[in-house]
């Protein structure tokens, strides 16, 4: 737990309310109406006939709040492809074409430019083809830019992932490459209240504090064949809501004994933020990314076909316990 003498921060007091965002989610779906297709909790099924169409869209957030004082846009292409892809992969289902939607105060070649370079690399990166994208110029409305994007996906109707967990089943977990694009609400206010992002990084591997937070999110694409070959029934992508995104794959408590460790840039934002080790975990993926259910016979074979490891299992009741935590 840290400690400080400063009041520890918490994400809803920063600014985002994730039990606030659920039901204005919710309010929405309710408004629109389940409509002809099936779903997942990452993605949308469109049933074509012999396959399933998925879609999937999802932006960068403030962490383009961190690029924006650094004046580096290089990375952000590769964090809004990446939200997107990565819950494809979550639901079993390909990526094959991405759109992004870039929102500007004005228009600037630099910036937007910097935002192209890292769109091409994450579609290199996932093997997605970027089909095309929308600039709007939109000064009324927007301070700064905001760019988000969409992403389709094909699908076998058996290729998809059941999604739900069973009780026995074991938990293979992948490394995460920092923050990603979630909880940034939160890390940025941390950091700042006695930094700035061009401050020097008091840990390894980046020059500055603002570079440790632009860290871009980790693709997942490459476990999908994988995943599917070792019969995984549902996975899920650590991102808004922290670990709490297991019970995503059913009501069942998500016992998880061994995740990987905990970055240094998610020490630093605990220790500056005064941080409890609670809400740490239900808003950061705390090193771990991704995470799949299976058999626990083959798990340790998905594991070792992959840079993953086995993390968990998954038990009779509710609630994810980790690192002594009761989530």
């Amino acid at each position: 737990m840290s400690e400080g003498d400063e009041e520890g921060l918490t994400y809803a007091e920063s600014g985002v309310d994730i039990e606030a965002s659920e039901a204005a989610t919710a309010a929405l779906v309710g408004a629109v109406g389940a409509g002809d297709g099936d779903g997942s909790d990452y993605a949308g099924l469109l049933d074509i006939g012999d396959r399933y169409l998925a879609l999937a869209t999802d932006g960068v957030g403030t962490k383009l709040l961190v690029a924006e004082a650094l004046g580096d846009y290089s990375t952000v292409g590769i964090d809004c492809m990446a939200m997107n892809v990565n819950d494809l992969v979550a639901a079993g289902v390909r990526p094959v074409a991405f759109v992004d939607y870039l929102a500007v105060e004005e228009p600037d070649e630099t910036f937007a430019e910097q935002v192209g370079e890292g769109l091409d690399r994450a579609a290199e990166l996932a093997d997605v083809e970027l089909v095309g994208g929308e600039t709007a110029v939109m000064p009324d409305v927007i301070r700064g830019l905001d760019l988000a994007g969409a992403c389709a996906g094909l699908a076998a109707k058996d290729g998809v992932f059941d999604g739900a967990a069973e009780p026995g089943d074991a938990l293979v977990g992948w490394r995460s490459s920092g923050v990603h694009s979630n909880g940034l609400t939160l890390a940025r206010e941390a950091v700042t209240r006695d930094h700035g992002y061009d401050d020097p990084c008091p840990f390894d591997g980046y020059d500055t504090l603002g570079e440790a937070l632009l860290e871009p999110t980790r693709i997942y694409t490459d476990l999908l064949t994988p995943m599917r070959e070792h019969g995984v029934r549902g996975a899920a992508h650590v991102t808004g809501g922290g670990w709490t995104n297991l019970e995503r794959l059913g009501d069942h408590r998500y016992v998880v004994e061994d995740p990987f460790d905990v970055q240094p840039v998610f020490e630093f934002v605990q220790s500056e933020g005064n941080v409890s080790d609670e809400e740490m975990h239900r808003t950061f993926n705390m090193g771990t990314g991704f995470v799949a259910a299976l058999d626990p016979e083959a798990a340790a074979a998905l594991a070792e076909a992959t840079d993953g490891r086995v993390i968990g299992r998954v038990e009779d009741g509710e609630g994810v316990a980790i690192r002594g935590l009761e989530l």
